[in-house]
């Protein structure tokens, strides 16, 4: 045929459908597949894990089982002796879903055979446990799961994460062996959802801390009857007057590049509290400065900085913006709600003066007059 100029729209129309429905088949069949084959090697894991660690088969009888495996079921693949151990700690990593249940449990495939003696996994009626994420992720990612993964709560959130960002296995690795689960209550973000390559969102939440302690800014120097009165304007002048450590806060591969940098687009001025380049992540980074609470309006701004940033400042080969917000106080929960919608790299930081850390340091006030008082009664 010449293209599709005399084919008819409802042809072409049929032809999408069932091209989709085919597609949507094929997808289908490939999660049963896994399906099937993660229910398989937790079922041998098991079996193996039972008889092997009891020693009731003795030494090297994983090795042979592989081997007269091979010869039962010639072209048989995945099943070396490595392999066949890795399925034993799978089993181990999560027998907890079926040994600590208490509800009764829903069957994921037929019933085995009465002559089979491998029964596969059968999974609680447990809300919390992610279900669909379990079984639509790799072996090959659980493995990295629970190679690196030591605590149950811990895997379980790094399979939804492998799930819900289609995460490569070599990028589930790298983000468990830097303790993504171990920071995720402390900078709010949404960096592995704007950014699309997911070893840079790793990258770039390690640049950041959720809490910067910015000794060089003393609230009692600043001459104001009520510190709730401090402009933002005036933290900024402290810190452009000591940039040099505010760079070392952050890191050295930080390059200062201006405060309040102006930019006009179509007609509106905005001002950039603070602007640098990083060179770890090849990106412009803003951080703006607010004294008190933490405001979702906030993020508005910052994503407009970040779309202007992208458009006029960003040079070819450098990856996209990132804008932090540096206030006072901060929900962190909260944050993590109001970020999911935007669509570029945020995050939000608080930070504390030195006299701030020192009265955290200090005991109460009623402690401390009680104990200047008992030092009078007790010369």
């Amino acid at each position: 045929m010449n293209g599709n100029a005399n084919i008819s729209t409802e042809l072409l129309s049929a032809v999408k459908a069932i091209k989709t429905a085919i597609l949507q088949s094929q997808a289908r069949a490939v999660q049963m597949v896994n399906h099937e084959q993660l229910l398989l090697y937790y079922g041998i894991g098991r079996f193996v894990a039972e008889n092997s660690r009891k020693g009731f088969w003795g030494t090297g009888a994983i090795s042979q089982i592989s081997q007269l495996l091979k010869s039962e079921l010639p072209g048989l693949k995945g099943f070396s002796e490595e392999n066949i151990k890795l399925m034993r700690r799978f089993y181990e990593a999560w027998k907890d879903i079926e040994v600590n249940s208490v509800v009764q449990t829903t069957e994921l495939q037929p019933s085995d055979s009465k002559d089979n003696a491998i029964r596969q996994l059968r999974f609680t009626n447990d809300n919390l446990f992610p279900l669909t994420e379990f079984l639509n992720i790799s072996f090959t990612h659980h493995v990295a799961i629970f190679r690196y993964a030591k605590e149950y709560e811990e895997r379980k959130y790094y399979v939804q994460m492998a799930y819900q960002h289609r995460l490569k296995a070599d990028e589930l690795e790298a983000m468990i062996k830097s303790d993504v689960y171990g920071r995720r209550d402390k900078l709010p973000n949404n960096f592995f959802k704007a950014i699309p390559d997911k070893q840079l969102a790793l990258r770039t939440l390690q640049t950041f801390k959720d809490s910067y302690l910015l000794d060089y800014i003393n609230v009692e120097d600043i001459d104001v009857s009520d510190p709730m009165d401090i402009d933002e304007r005036v933290i900024e002048s402290r810190i452009v007057m000591n940039i040099k450590n505010f760079i070392l806060t952050f890191g050295k591969a930080f390059t200062y590049k201006g405060h309040q940098v102006h930019y006009d687009k179509l007609g509106h001025d905005h001002w950039i509290d603070l602007l640098f380049f990083n060179r770890e992540r090849q990106a412009l980074v803003v951080v703006e400065l607010k004294k008190g609470q933490f405001k979702p309006s906030y993020l508005g701004q910052l994503a407009a900085y970040l779309r202007i940033l992208d458009d006029d400042e960003k040079l070819p080969g450098e990856n996209p913006s990132v804008g932090i917000i540096l206030c006072k106080k901060a929900d962190k929960a909260y944050v993590e709600y109001v970020l999911q919608d935007y669509l570029k790299p945020m995050g939000v930081a608080t930070y504390k003066s030195m006299q701030e850390r020192l009265m955290e340091l200090l005991p109460p006030e009623e402690d401390m007059k009680k104990m200047i008082s008992d030092d009078e009664c007790n010369p």
